[in-house]
């Protein structure tokens, strides 16, 4: 007769709660594993403990979880009233891509070269992976939020002059988090000479540590990066309502929710459907989310947001022991969906996974990379700081608190820089 994996997990689970509820009254703290993804090095992935007297409050109205009271809404460090007009003398044209944790980095970039070069911007289009897969910057973001938030320190056009030609544009690559060094020995003299460039912005690293090392620009560089993009209402609306969905569905939890970033067609690129003998992962999958949030004392009434496209039978176990586990499918409003879910390579569903994420009462990923490190930045000016990585635990049981972000830990993310 056959064994039902998902049947023995269970079992293991249950018998693992029964422990865990003895080890409430007085928890031992284990070490984690540290499950640090290789070739990633500059991504602050690795779990840190955190003392529950000092960084964290926990919810004393919830019985259900591990929860975290969430922290003020912190003030932006910098002052619209500091920055000097500059005088435009050209244009400086860009694309935002890849998503949403791509287009804060790009934005950043592209009004730090512009301010110091003295160019005015041009309003970016949105390309997707696709071949012709554009879209216009209004249909995801707020154009007039974005044109207000930078008066004073760029000028910004819809577009161009009709007697200006893209053709005439030089090229230059960017590197994500651009020097003023670097502008001015590698950017400037090409717009001084052409008078007009286009930028293409790549990552070397996915680095969003904070520095020792100050610029002037760096006031421009936090305005740009989260003071200037927001959901253009429709867009916005659909992410609230789903919130308010998940909300409604979790009322054992008094509302709070978990968002987990978790994509099957990564998993499987990475070979992430098995456990790591040596300690090192380069993700973690369902069934090793479903154990991770179990071990750290989360019930089985909580709450789960996937940013899985569709949902996928590798997902079974998770759901077993987590049936109130959601895909953006599941959620969406019914008349919203033929427009948001029409292809999974859609610019609409990364956007909504990355505000879903931001705005979540805990926030796991379950991956590496930009999306975890942009998302981070979003929750921590919003005072949400349960950032949760996940580790094999070697014991039946592990506190909460040894699994927090550096980034939070640590206050090491650029946006402790940006934020007072």
């Amino acid at each position: 007769m056959g064994v039902d994996l998902r049947q023995v997990v269970a079992g293991v689970l249950t018998l693992t709660m029964f422990v865990m509820l003895g080890n409430m009254i007085k928890r031992d703290h284990f070490d984690s594993v540290e499950g640090k993804f290789p070739g990633a090095r500059d991504v602050e992935f690795d779990s840190e403990k955190v003392s529950e007297q000092g960084l964290v409050t926990f919810s004393k109205k919830s019985t259900n979880g591990p929860w975290v009271e969430g922290g003020l809404e912190l003030k932006p460090c910098w002052k619209e009233s500091n920055f000097d007009d500059v005088e435009s003398k050209g244009f400086v044209t860009f694309s935002l891509t890849n998503g949403p944790e791509y287009h804060v980095s790009q934005i950043a970039d592209a009004v730090v070269v512009a301010r110091y070069i003295g160019a005015t911007l041009v309003l970016p289009d949105i390309r997707g992976n696709k071949p012709g897969d554009e879209r216009k910057f209004e249909e995801i973001y707020d154009v007039e939020k974005f044109v207000k938030s930078l008066v004073g320190v760029v000028k910004v056009v819809k577009g161009l002059p009709e007697d200006v030609s893209i053709r005439d544009f030089a090229v230059v690559k960017v590197p994500n988090r651009v020097s003023e060094d670097h502008i001015a020995e590698q950017i400037e003299p090409v717009f001084r000479t052409n008078s007009n460039i286009r930028l293409a912005t790549f990552f070397p690293s996915v680095n969003m540590r904070k520095t020792t090392k100050t610029s002037a620009s760096d006031p421009v560089a936090c305005l740009a990066m989260f003071g200037t993009l927001e959901l253009q209402p429709e867009v916005n609306e659909v992410v609230d309502s789903m919130i308010e969905r998940l909300r409604t569905l979790s009322r054992k939890s008094d509302g709070r929710f978990i968002a987990v970033d978790l994509r099957v067609e990564i998993l499987d690129k990475k070979g992430c459907h098995g456990s790591s003998a040596t300690g090192t992962k380069s993700c973690f999958s369902a069934q090793e989310i479903a154990i991770f949030l179990r071990k750290i004392g989360f019930g089985k009434d909580t709450t789960i947001y996937l940013t899985q496209p569709r949902w996928d039978e590798s997902l079974d176990v998770l759901k077993d022991i987590f049936p109130k586990t959601y895909t953006k499918e599941s959620i969406l409003p019914a008349d919203k969906k033929a427009k948001f879910l029409k292809s999974e390579d859609s610019e609409f569903e990364k956007v909504i996974d990355f505000y879903m994420c931001s705005q979540s009462d805990v926030f796991v990923p379950a991956i590496s990379g930009l999306f975890y490190a942009n998302v981070a930045g979003k929750r921590i000016a919003s005072g949400k700081t349960q950032i949760l990585v996940p580790a094999d635990i070697p014991g039946t049981s592990s506190s909460v608190t040894n699994h927090f972000s550096p980034y939070i830990s640590k206050k090491n993310h650029m946006a402790h820089s940006c934020f007072c």
